[in-house]
């Protein structure tokens, strides 16, 4: 009974507490007599002061804005509905001080000028005071200096690596300030850690410090300019030595299995971006057709080196000696004559030429096993479905054999082409009965 009565008595509570918020907002949006929502204000300390034209008219005009004297932050009372002020924080709020109209150095006033971040705002809530209304500023003369970049690099490169040459962008840029704080900077310094081990080119977007003539840290709390950070790339090299070797294209009769062939040399060293060459184990010379190949032949080719690498060889060409091992020719006749590709129905060809002489080459071997009737010359018809008459055509060799044989050189056939059917061969007459 006790548990029950504890429950009852906190729903009453909840709901009175419910009762009275309702209320209030009720009496906040319709406190005035009139019924017209209740205005209150709300005050906000520190509200920073945002000075425009800084970098841009102010610097054309040689003058700069010191901190020293200068107003940074004031204080600002908003006016509005208890609701609509309680979507306001301190980021919402804009104060600006246009610094467009100063041509001269000194301590000058300029209007802070109010607005919200979000437009919106303005239509539910307003500024009731901003104190103060105008910011003091402190205006000083504007000394320009250019500085180089200078870099310090942590860490190493793997065995076997090498750092290159250090990319900074940009090398040196222009600081802005008073004379006397300007003086003492000597130049801008990056650190790069490249880690341990670097085996990959390093490449990082750095902020950068100020240092004197001694090497030591200048504050940069009054020094301005147009750089944010430095790109600062370290290329990390390897040196490797990889072979130099020719893409051979084999045909029938001329594979890679019969040519002796030598490179000289057969290796180079070279250096070059470690990512770039990862996985690169050999340079292709060039392509080389062996069916080409009569003689024993030397070539000379440049040696193809990887675009932004080195050759540390100190050679840039290499030769290329080679030969077949065994290798013979030979010209043989063959009677097994065959046309194909005729589509067109009513056609029907006579073969003219009888004999086609094929000139072979392969290992002599494989050159003496090839008889007459492993030859085969196969007329093509394709282009000639709609003609009648006597023509040369283009024909194509197969060599039925199993030792590796080429042919060399093109061939045609003589054919007749007419209409009709091919004739019947005619019976031999019958001996007379005795």
């Amino acid at each position: 009974m006790k548990n029950k009565f504890n429950r009852r008595k906190a729903f009453y509570i909840a709901l009175a507490t419910l009762v009275a918020i309702i209320i209030w907002i009720y009496a906040d949006l319709t406190g005035n007599p009139d019924g017209t929502p209740r205005i209150v204000s709300k005050e906000f300390k520190d509200v920073p002061i945002e000075y425009v034209d800084e970098n841009s008219t102010l610097a054309q005009r040689g003058l700069m804005l010191l901190e020293e004297g200068t107003d940074t932050t004031v204080d600002v009372k908003l006016q509005g509905t208890r609701w609509d002020l309680a979507k306001v924080d301190r980021d919402d709020l804009l104060i600006q001080a246009d610094l467009s109209n100063i041509t001269a150095t000194g301590t000058q006033t300029v209007a802070n000028k109010s607005s919200f971040r979000d437009r919106t705002l303005s239509q539910i809530v307003s500024y009731e005071d901003i104190r103060p209304y105008t910011a003091t500023v402190n205006i000083g003369e504007l000394y320009k200096k250019s500085v180089d970049v200078h870099y310090e690099i942590v860490g190493n490169v793997a065995a076997g690596y090498s750092g290159g040459e250090l990319e900074i962008s940009p090398a040196g840029f222009e600081i802005r300030g008073q004379k006397e704080i300007l003086d003492q900077i000597s130049y801008a310094k990056v650190t790069l850690d490249i880690g341990t081990d670097a085996m990959a080119t390093v490449s990082r977007e750095l902020s950068y410090q100020y240092y004197d003539e001694n090497g030591q840290l200048v504050n940069s709390e009054n020094v301005h300019s147009n750089v944010d950070a430095i790109q600062v790339t370290l290329p990390v090299n390897v040196t490797k030595e990889v072979d130099l070797v020719m893409n051979f294209k084999e045909s029938p009769g001329a594979s890679l299995s019969n040519v002796t062939y030598k490179i000289t040399p057969a290796k180079i060293t070279i250096s070059g971006d470690a990512e770039q060459l990862r996985g690169v184990d050999s340079l292709v010379l060039a392509d080389f057709n062996l069916v080409e190949l009569n003689s024993a032949a030397l070539y000379n080719y440049v040696i193809p080196v990887p675009e932004g690498c080195e050759n540390l060889s100190g050679t840039s060409q290499a030769t290329l000696q080679l030969s077949f091992k065994d290798m013979t020719e030979a010209d043989i006749t063959t009677s097994r004559i065959q046309y194909e590709n005729l589509l067109t129905e009513g056609k029907y060809v006579d073969l003219l030429t009888l004999e086609v002489t094929v000139h072979i080459f392969g290992t002599s071997a494989d050159v003496a096993r090839v008889e007459p009737d492993d030859i085969l010359v196969v007329a093509d018809l394709t282009d000639f479905n709609n003609a009648a008459g006597s023509y040369t055509v283009p024909a194509k060799v197969l060599v039925d054999t199993t030792g590796d044989i080429g042919v060399s050189g093109n061939y045609q056939v003589r054919v007749d082409i007419r209409e009709g059917s091919a004739p019947t061969e005619e019976k031999p007459a019958e001996e007379p009965l005795e």
